[in-house]
């Protein structure tokens, strides 16, 4: 890839994609509403380009000869409760994203070669076993709602003739941002444990492998609709709490009130913390490709040096 267009470039999978972009010689677009972030992050390796988060103008030029897109923006998730203004905001800024992107792609005389659309395993809704794969219709819960808001946001570039995937992430695993973070200070102290009853499944993926899959999907021509991004061992929140301890080398002896989270956190922590899917690659692992880190334990090991 010789152009690409990213936005949400500054979040966690943004920039790590961006760095494996630039590394290789690419010429990489973040649009943001930061030119001084972009700059911040990358230098002047990487061009910044100004977005509302909502419209095509200022930018939408730049699409005109890209070989992608890869649209990642949208609201956080994990930050606090989800009041109906929130939850308004984190629709909205997927859906508008969704349809600047379209809008930009449309006024393009030379289309993208591909965009890759961001969702999230979230689409599945709470599950249990055994693991659902992409042929699964989506579920139910606010953040199934958002995923099917979310990821046809982008459907109408594929009449332009613009081949599209969809990339449905799990939890990302990282030591500098994400989910991970926000665990760490009680395991550290040897007070981590499971949330709830432990039982409700946990995807995750690595975020080297997150960023080499989208890459993989960029690339491979014949790679089009959903995958999951996710590693091939599905573990419940139980599971995914002792070796996350084990890797801290300390104890996992306990657990986290359901009534707890729900009291602090409200409906975020009834679909985020408390419920959960297991989820299969199989799509991604058909197209061929290789996880580096598909097991839990060597993963955590990995992120904390002790290997």
């Amino acid at each position: 890839m010789r152009r690409v267009i990213i936005t949400g470039g500054t979040g966690l999978i943004g920039r790590r994609l961006t760095e494996t972009l630039l590394a290789d010689g690419a010429d990489v677009v973040v649009l943001t509403r930061s030119v001084a972030r972009v700059r911040e992050l990358f230098g002047g390796r990487a061009s910044a380009g100004l977005w509302d988060g909502r419209t095509e103008r200022d930018w939408g030029q730049l699409v005109d000869g890209a070989d992608a897109v890869v649209n990642l923006a949208g609201e956080g998730l994990a930050e606090g409760r989800w009041t109906p203004e929130k939850k308004r905001r984190i629709l909205s800024s997927r859906v508008d994203a969704g349809a600047a992107v379209v809008a930009a792609v449309a006024r393009a005389r030379k289309k993208p070669r591909v965009l890759v659309q961001a969702s999230a395993v979230g689409w599945y809704g709470p599950r249990g076993l055994p693991p659902v794969d992409e042929s699964e219709p989506a579920g139910e819960g606010f953040l199934a709602e958002v995923c099917k808001a979310w990821e046809p946001s982008t459907a109408a570039v594929e009449e332009m003739g613009v081949r599209r995937v969809v990339a449905r992430t799990a939890v990302v695993l990282a030591r500098e941002g994400g989910a991970l973070p926000r665990m760490l200070p009680p395991f550290r102290l040897g007070l981590g444990g499971p949330l709830g009853d432990g039982g409700q499944g946990f995807p995750w993926i690595h975020a080297e492998d997150e960023v080499r899959a989208i890459r993989f999907l960029m690339e491979t021509e014949t790679a089009r609709g959903p995958y999951n991004l996710c590693a091939p061992e599905a573990v419940d929140n139980r599971a995914f709490s002792r070796a996350l301890a084990a890797a801290l080398r300390r104890p996992c002896l306990l657990r986290v009130p359901a009534l707890a989270l729900t009291a602090l956190l409200g409906e975020m922590a009834r679909e985020m913390l408390l419920s959960g899917q297991f989820v299969r690659p199989r799509r991604l692992l058909e197209e061929g490709f290789a996880f580096r880190h598909p097991a839990l334990g060597e993963a955590l090991e990995q992120l904390f040096g002790n290997r």
